[in-house]
C-alpha cells in the first residue's frame, strides 16, 4: 500500500516538473516579444512615412500623358477558323494572336500592324472601357506592315491620338510606348530613342526604311501600339523587337510616323497604297551583282510610260544574241541609288503621282540626266 502511494507521489512530482519546464521555456519567449514590441500590439501595421516632396515634373508629365492618351489605345484579338480533320465538317474558331492599335479618327478607324491581323477570319477590338467591337479590315499594306480596321463604336468613345512627325527626332529623346504586352491591357513603358534610320524587313521581304530604334520595353502584344514623344504625339508605330528569347531585350523598333501618315489615308480611301514609278522593269539585283554593277539597271521600258517619255532605254539583244545593257539609274534628285530597293523605296515613301524627278543614269559609260514625271503603277 505504501509502495503504491510512493509511486503516485513520484508521478505527481514528475508531472509538476514537466509543467514547470514548459512554462520556463514559454516565458522567456514572451519576454522577448514584450521587449521587442513594448506596449504596441503585435498585429498593428507600421506607420506610413509621408513623401518628402511632390512627384517630380518628369513623373507628373509621364502620368499626365498616360492618363490622357491611353484611352485611345485598343486591344486587338485575332481568331481564325480551323477545320479539324480532312473529312470533318466541324469548323471551330480558335485564338490566333493579339496585339495593339490606336484610334485614328472619330469615324472608327483603327491603325495597327498588318502582322497582328494576318490570316484572321475574325477580329475583335477592345476599347479602354472594356467594350468589345467586331472590326472590319478597311485596307492593308503588307510591305509596310500596316493595316487599318474600322469599328462601329459611339463617337464619344473614339478619341484620336495627336499625330507627330518622325523627321525631326533625336537620339536620346524620351519616348513612351503604350500597348497590351502578353494581353496585359494598357501597359506603359518608357525609354529613349536609341538610334534612327534603321532598316527592318516586312513579312513580304520588303525593306522598311527610317525605322526608329528604342530601348522602351516592347514585348509580344505591343505590336501596332503607338510610340509617343514627351508631348503625347504619335511619332511611330511599335512593330517588333530584336530578342533571342522573344521578350524585350532593350532593342525595339517602330515604324516612322511620317511613313504611316502617308500610307494610312490611302488605305482608308482605297484599301491599298498608290504605287508610283517610271513604268520600267528592272534587272534583278542578284543578276546585276553578278555583272559587278551598282544601280538600278533597266530591263524594259513600256511604251507610253513615264520612262519612255523621259527618253530612258531598256536592255536589248542584238541579232547575234549579245546583250546591250539599258540605262543604269544611279541617282534620283541627287540621292544615290545602289539597288532596285533604293529606287522603289524612294518613290513609295517620298514621292507621289505627278512629281517631277531628276533621273541620273549611265548610258554607254557616260553619266547623263533627264526629267521624268512619275505615274501610278
Amino acid at each position: 500500500m505504501k509502495d503504491r502511494e510512493s509511486l503516485k507521489a513520484v508521478i505527481w512530482l514528475l508531472m509538476v516538473a514537466a509543467i514547470l519546464i514548459v512554462v520556463a521555456r514559454i516565458l522567456p519567449f514572451e519576454n522577448v516579444l514584450s521587449d521587442r514590441t513594448g506596449d504596441v500590439p503585435f498585429s498593428q501595421p507600421m506607420p506610413v512615412t509621408p513623401p518628402p516632396a511632390e512627384l517630380g515634373a518628369d513623373e507628373r508629365a509621364t502620368i499626365e500623358i498616360f492618363e490622357k492618351m491611353s484611352p485611345s489605345v485598343v486591344f486587338i484579338k485575332n481568331a481564325a477558323l480551323v477545320q479539324f480533320g480532312f473529312f470533318s465538317l466541324n469548323i471551330q474558331e480558335i485564338p490566333q494572336g493579339a496585339g495593339s492599335g490606336f484610334i485614328w479618327d472619330e469615324r472608327g478607324h483603327v491603325v495597327t500592324n498588318y502582322h497582328v491581323i494576318h490570316n484572321a477570319s475574325k477580329i475583335e477590338v477592345v476599347l479602354a472601357n472594356q467594350t468589345s467591337y467586331q472590326a472590319k479590315v478597311i485596307g492593308a499594306a503588307p510591305d509596310y506592315d500596316l493595316a487599318v480596321l474600322k469599328i462601329n463604336a459611339p463617337r464619344e468613345l473614339l478619341r484620336p491620338l495627336p499625330i507627330g512627325s518622325s523627321k525631326d527626332l533625336h537620339v536620346g529623346q524620351k519616348v513612351l510606348a503604350i500597348g497590351n504586352p502578353f494581353g496585359l491591357d494598357r501597359s506603359l513603358t518608357t525609354g529613349v530613342i536609341s538610334a534612327l534610320g534603321r532598316t527592318i524587313v516586312s513579312m513580304t521581304g520588303r525593306k522598311i526604311e527610317n525605322v526608329i530604334q528604342t530601348d522602351a520595353a516592347i514585348n509580344p502584344g505591343n505590336s501596332g501600339g503607338p510610340l509617343l514623344d514627351s508631348f503625347g504625339r504619335v511619332i511611330g508605330i511599335n512593330t517588333l523587337i530584336f530578342s533571342p528569347s522573344g521578350a524585350s531585350a532593350g532593342v525595339g523598333f517602330a515604324m516612322p510616323m511620317d511613313t504611316a501618315n502617308r500610307i494610312v489615308p490611302q488605305l482608308i480611301a482605297r484599301g491599298k497604297i498608290t504605287k508610283v514609278g517610271l513604268g520600267i522593269v528592272l534587272v534583278p539585283d542578284n543578276i546585276r551583282d553578278g555583272w559587278g554593277l551598282e544601280g538600278a539597271v533597266i530591263l524594259e521600258v513600256a511604251p507610253g510610260t513615264a520612262a519612255d517619255r523621259a527618253g530612258l532605254l531598256g536592255t536589248k539583244q542584238t541579232l547575234f544574241g549579245n546583250l546591250v545593257l539599258g540605262d543604269i539609274i544611279v541617282g534620283l534628285d541627287g540621292r544615290r541609288i545602289r539597288t532596285n530597293e533604293d529606287l522603289i523605296s524612294y518613290f513609295e515613301t517620298e514621292r507621289k503621282v505627278g512629281d517631277q524627278v531628276t533621273v541620273e543614269f549611265i548610258r554607254n559609260g557616260k553619266r547623263e540626266e533627264t526629267i521624268a514625271v512619275l505615274q501610278e503603277l
